[in-house]
């Protein structure tokens, strides 16, 4: 196994700090990789928000108390306002740091970065340069990458007294700029790109450290609890200790769990710890979940969380505690389960009144807005009172493909009525872009499973560290969910954060049949006579390519959500697909096929004879065509041939010549048609 180890560390016991209200760049540079800064309580003052390109449509109206295009999705442009030849894209007042810049189209436009009202830019690059790792200090692959189609810089770029953002003509398409604000008189340094020593070795230092995650090495151990044994049916082992202390190492690994049972098992024993003998658990989540991959077994290293390839979970978040913490494991389900735990315990390194509670919860579709404009927001996490945002396991269950993520996240901060942190979409707060199914790992996130192209399970995750969001009353978090639950398209998650004494958890335990078999794939009726599209077999393609695309996103007419789409073709280009006849006699010959902007005008055959006249598939918007009949033909016993010709596309279609075929259907006839009908 690897370790997670921090030995390159200029001090021992852990990451260095700052002198009370004064930071050095290196001090920021180690808030990259520090998760015990997260169990402190915020300053009054310090506020975390995000400049992004959201549709400037979506408002709140303050006169009604209403949102107003709360769905408005057009996100790749939004500013602040124009000043002359450029975009204002953020503007911040500090002191203050940006911890992550992000875009999914990033290209050679200039970007140029104005701190401390100084009339130089610090940072002058085309937006793309911002993530090639060509400039430096933009160049350690651990903090600057691009990640599944999404770009991604972490490089701390502070200021003392403001920051602004512009954009000359072609800088792209999409972006977000996450900061924090300190308190007032905190000293920060301001930027350069060329860093002093400190600086460059603290950026090389933790750079190494997130390039080798894992489970977290131990300082200040002052316990160790293992367990290796087996849960049955109602089962639980018990960890307890007294403070005060903090837990800094949570690892659990399953065994004797047959393959097709692991997903369940993983879902039917519960983690739940208490803090300070509390009445409620603050930490209540399925095992595997909490370790931030669900379901199964999903290998990956990040800063907090992972499996490590030898099947053990790991959790390295900073629990602190007070009086006493009660941990247990409870085999909820029906199988019997072996069960191998771990949990370090390590000594304080502040005063324990400095720190927050560490929370955990997993859930499904609980708090839903009621307002009907709200239609579209999913909540992560309602919480009150103090504490910080550190970050969400999704577990998204999409049987019928097509992309699920288009909705934006929404960060309500103390009551605020617009949310000071307004994305543009769900796999960019995750780190990617364009719904890319590209399995991915990485400190702050990864994508552990994509069962193939968004079809299936998907299990994503996001860790605030650096850029966590503190609140100091209240705290909404909200994800878009386009795909309602009827379609099926469901989400649960697990929300991590930290609350103060005197706070507000919400979320209780779910029962078994909440967590498992809600899964299940939609059953499609069979057609009498029909053969879907995308299970014919290809004789002949003489130019372009096929495969089976996902219709699902497209509305509920597509037989089984799928169809053969062959695209790349031109006029004069030839498909011929094999269509199987059991039975020889006569048939009625009806063909289901897609209409839209970008397709084609096709002739069909079939065994090489003309078959009514060209059918032109030009729509504005993608629908099904409906019945085309293509006669009544007596077909032998065996195989035959449907030939597909492009032969032009209609004037006011974009030319691309693209072809869906939905499915054939084949109804036996009395006797041969008087004419071929025309589609």
């Amino acid at each position: 196994m690897k370790w997670f180890v921090l030995m390159l560390l200029p001090v021992v016991g852990g990451l260095p700090g700052p002198a009370a209200n004064r930071y050095t760049y290196a001090d920021l540079v180690y808030r990259l990789a520090d998760l015990e800064v997260l169990a402190t309580r915020p300053a009054a003052g310090e506020r975390t928000a995000q400049w992004s390109s959201y549709d400037r449509s979506s408002r709140y109206d303050e006169a009604t108390g209403r949102f107003v295009a709360w769905d408005a999705n057009a996100d790749g442009h939004g500013i602040l306002r124009r000043e002359g030849d450029h975009w204002v894209l953020a503007e911040m007042q500090g002191p203050g740091v940006i911890w992550r810049i992000w875009s999914a189209t990033p290209k050679a436009g200039r970007v140029k970065i104005y701190l401390d009202e100084d009339p130089e830019p610090v940072v002058d690059l085309p937006f793309e340069g911002y993530f090639s790792g060509e400039h430096e200090p933009f160049d350690r692959p651990a903090l600057v990458h691009k990640t599944a189609m999404g770009w991604n810089n972490y490089t701390p770029i502070p200021y003392q007294k403001s920051c602004k953002i512009v954009a000359e003509e072609g800088w792209g398409d999409y972006y977000h700029f996450t900061y924090t604000t300190f308190p007032s008189g905190t000293e920060m340094p301001t930027f350069r790109r060329k860093l002093d020593p400190a600086g460059a070795k603290a950026l090389d230092t933790v750079e190494q450290m997130l390039r080798r995650c894992g489970p977290r090495e131990i300082r200040d151990q002052i316990g160790r609890d293992t367990f290796e044994g087996s849960l049955g049916p109602g089962d639980s082992h018990r960890v307890r200790r007294t403070g005060p202390g903090a837990i800094t190492r949570v690892r659990a690994r399953v065994s004797k769990v047959p393959p097709e049972r692991v997903e369940e098992t993983l879902r039917s024993v519960i983690l739940e710890i208490t803090w300070d003998e509390e009445a409620r658990p603050a930490v209540w989540s399925p095992l595997g979940d909490f370790f931030g991959t669900a379901p199964g077994l999903n290998p990956y290293r990040s800063l907090p969380c992972g499996l490590t390839e030898d099947g053990w979970f790991y959790a390295n978040w900073y629990m602190p505690f007070d009086r006493s913490f009660d941990l247990r494991l409870v085999n909820e389900g029906s199988g019997t389960v072996g069960v191998e735990l771990e949990v370090i315990t390590e000594k304080l390194r502040r005063p324990v009144h400095e720190y927050s509670r560490f929370h955990a919860k997993w859930h499904r579709d609980e708090f839903l807005p009621t307002e009907p404009e709200r239609w579209l927001d999913w909540p992560v996490l309602k919480t009150t009172g103090t504490g910080r945002y550190v970050g969400v396991m999704l577990h998204v269950w999409n049987p019928r493909g097509a992309w699920w993520g288009e909705g934006d996240e929404k960060f309500f901060v103390d009551g605020e009525a617009f949310p000071s942190i307004f994305g543009t979409g769900t796999e960019d707060y995750f780190g990617y872009a364009w719904c890319s199914p590209e399995l991915f790992e990485h400190a702050f996130h990864n994508q552990t499973r994509n069962d193939g192209n968004n079809r299936g399970h998907i299990s994503v995750n996001r860790w605030h560290v650096a850029d966590q969001v503190p609140f100091h009353r209240s705290l909404e978090v909200y994800l878009e969910k386009y795909f309602r639950n009827s379609r099926p398209t469901l989400y649960a998650a697990v929300v991590y954060w930290y609350l103060a004494s005197g706070g507000y958890d919400p979320y209780l335990p779910l029962p078994l049949e909440e967590r498992v078999g809600y899964t299940t794939a939609p059953v499609y009726p069979a057609i009498p006579g029909t053969v879907e599209g995308e299970q014919l077999k290809i004789r002949r393609c003489s130019g372009g390519r096929t495969q089976q695309q996902e219709m699902s996103g497209w509305g509920e007419g597509w037989s089984h959500d799928a169809q053969l789409w062959w695209t790349e073709a031109g006029p004069g280009d030839r498909l011929e697909l094999e269509v199987p006849v059991e039975k020889g006699g006569w048939y009625n010959v009806q063909i289901y096929l897609t209409r839209a902007r970008d397709y084609g005008i096709v002739q069909f055959y079939l065994d090489d004879r003309k078959v009514g006249v060209p059918v032109d598939l030009y729509h504005p918007q993608v629908i099904p065509s409906g019945a085309i009949q293509l006669g009544t033909h007596e077909l032998q016993a065996g195989i035959h041939l449907l030939g597909v010709e492009i032969v032009g596309c209609h004037p006011s279609a974009v030319p691309a010549y693209m072809f869906g075929l939905d499915y054939l259907k084949l109804t036996p006839a009395e006797s041969p048609s008087q004419g071929l009908i025309k589609p």
